[in-house]
This record gives structure tokens, C-alpha cells and sequence, in this order.
């Protein structure tokens, strides 16, 4: 095909029991002008014949890349691996576990078309428990709703550094010219601090292009105890993991001329405090853990 409008890249590792899904929710939309790259993050169980299996069906539409030595590099590094060989104006990402709407990238699209100016657009999200016999939670991203947020508004109001909730990365939709003025994913974010991988690279979008926020929910983002957010806060490691990034974002602001640069970095160290000032994730952890059994026979 020649080169398309729309680049999605969909990073997997060891996801053979969602990663179909996932894919047949890309290839389901009714926007056509995209390709789906699926990014191999060093997998070893059976998603790795389903991604290529997909690729060889779908020749002219989908295609499958692979860190070399069939390396496992984190997150952010298999998103920037899927970049490095992305034709679109515009690059969208869906995580292996997740399923995107229909109309997801027609409206995304027409929103990004209507709003030159912009250069992330996103809506609301579906945290997806049904899939597993719970209750699903509509949840805003943003501050605003159906309107822009520009520098440095959108930095201070959301997430990490504000109160609002951010984008899922499963549901931005981005335009390639931003991608390349920040420099792609952080590859540091790589471990147990891949929580914060989306965040490295959202935080300096932010400081570059308003932000399109959509009341529309476009994507269903499951919730299950296999997933990186989940893992972290079980294992304590939030508050490291949370520094780790406050630090991070210290150091990126101080080498460069950003609006209200003392007002973020003001910021930064209110949130260290606040990190210094509950108890950890570890102790909330243990506290839970060892009241299950007590809670199990009160029920």
C-alpha cells in the first residue's frame, strides 16, 4: 500500500491470550488509511506466531518488527522500534491487552484534521472489567472536555503533576511531527519503572502542542493483575518508581526553555512531599494482604 495516513503500533510481549483481539479491533475500523505494525518486545510464548501469522494473512496492511537478537527491551524502546519504521502523518499505539471501538480512528482523525493547532487528541476511557465478570468504569481524561488545552495549562493540570487523569496511551492519537520534536519514548523508563514509560514521553508533548480532549470513548483498556500498573503496586515499588520520574522530569526542564518553568518545577517538589507524607505503597500492600483472609471469612 502506499504510504498511509494513520501508523498504529501495537507492542506486545507474551500476550498470546489478548493479542488477537487486540489486532482484529485495529483491523475492524472504518477509517481504511492506516497500516498496524506489530512490535515484538522479545516475546516466547505464542503471540510471536500470532503476530506474524497476521502478518502473512494481511501482507499489504500489516507487518511485524522485532528488536534484533529478538531482544526484550521494555516498553518504551518497542514503542520507539515501531516508530522507527511508521509511514503515517499521523501514529496511534494499542497495547496488546487492550481493544479500541470502531470509530476510533475516523473520529480521531477528523478531530485532528478540524484542529490543526492540536497535536494529541484522546477521550474518555472504559476501564474494561466486564471482560472478566466485573463492573466497567467510565472514566474523563483532562481538565476540560471537548475543547484544547495548551502549554503549559495541560502539564500542571493532569496527572503526574496535577489532579486530572491522563491519556491512556492505547487511546492517543498523534501527530508524527510532535512524535519528532520530542524524541520519541524515554528508553530509560525500562523495568519496574515502565509505569511511568507513557508518562516520560506525554509529559514533554505537553510542553510542545495543545492537547485535544474528547468526551467520545473510544477505547476499552483492561484491567487485570497481570498488567504493568498492577504489578508495581503490588511489588511496593510506586513511590520509587514515581521519584524516579519527578527527578527525571526535573532534569528535562532545566536544560530548556519552557513557559512557566518555575511554576512546573514548583510543582515537582509538591509532589515530592506528598510522596514523603502517606504511607508506602509496600506497607498499604502488606496491610491488604493480610486482611484478605479476615475479609474472606467475614463474607
Amino acid at each position: 500500500m502506499s504510504d498511509p495516513r494513520v501508523s498504529v503500533i501495537c507492542i506486545f510481549f507474551n500476550e498470546r491470550r489478548f493479542l488477537a483481539e487486540a489486532i482484529e479491533s485495529v483491523l475492524g475500523q472504518t477509517y481504511r488509511d492506516f497500516e498496524l505494525i506489530l512490535a515484538d518486545d522479545g516475546s516466547a510464548d505464542e503471540s510471536v506466531a500470532i503476530a506474524r501469522d497476521y502478518a502473512q494473512r494481511f501482507p499489504d496492511r500489516v507487518r511485524y518488527v522485532e528488536h534484533p537478537g529478538h531482544a526484550n527491551r521494555g516498553m518504551s524502546a518497542t514503542r520507539n522500534l515501531g516508530l522507527a519504521s511508521a509511514r503515517g502523518e499521523f501514529d496511534a499505539f494499542i497495547d496488546a491487552d487492550d481493544v479500541w471501538l470502531p470509530t476510533k480512528l475516523a473520529e480521531q482523525v477528523a478531530i485532528l484534521d478540524a484542529h490543526p493547532e492540536a497535536g494529541i487528541v484522546c477521550g474518555m476511557v472504559k476501564w474494561w472489567f466486564s471482560w472478566d465478570g466485573g463492573k466497567d468504569v467510565l472514566t474523563p481524561t483532562g481538565h476540560v472536555q471537548d475543547a484544547m488545552s495548551r502549554p503549559p495549562e495541560t502539564s500542571l493540570a493532569l496527572y503526574p503533576l496535577g489532579k486530572a487523569g491522563a491519556p491512556c496511551p492505547s487511546d492517543i492519537l498523534v501527530r508524527r511531527s510532535l512524535i519528532a520534536k520530542v524524541g520519541g519514548f524515554e528508553e530509560h523508563f525500562a523495568g519496574h519503572r515502565q509505569m511511568y514509560e507513557d508518562a516520560g514521553f506525554l509529559s514533554k508533548a505537553y510542553l510542545e502542542a495543545p492537547v485535544y480532549f474528547s468526551s467520545t470513548n473510544w477505547l476499552l483498556y483492561r484491567r487485570h493483575e497481570e498488567s504493568c500498573m498492577s504489578k508495581v503496586v503490588e511489588a511496593g515499588q510506586y513511590e520509587a518508581v514515581r521519584q524516579y520520574f519527578l527527578d527525571w522530569f526535573e532534569d528535562y526542564l532545566e536544560g530548556r526553555p519552557v513557559p512557566s518553568k518555575q511554576e512546573l518545577l514548583q510543582r515537582i517538589e509538591d509532589c515530592r512531599r506528598r510522596i514523603y507524607r502517606w504511607p508506602s505503597a509496600a506497607l498499604r500492600q502488606r496491610i491488604k494482604r493480610k486482611l484478605r483472609p479476615l475479609l474472606r471469612l467475614a463474607g
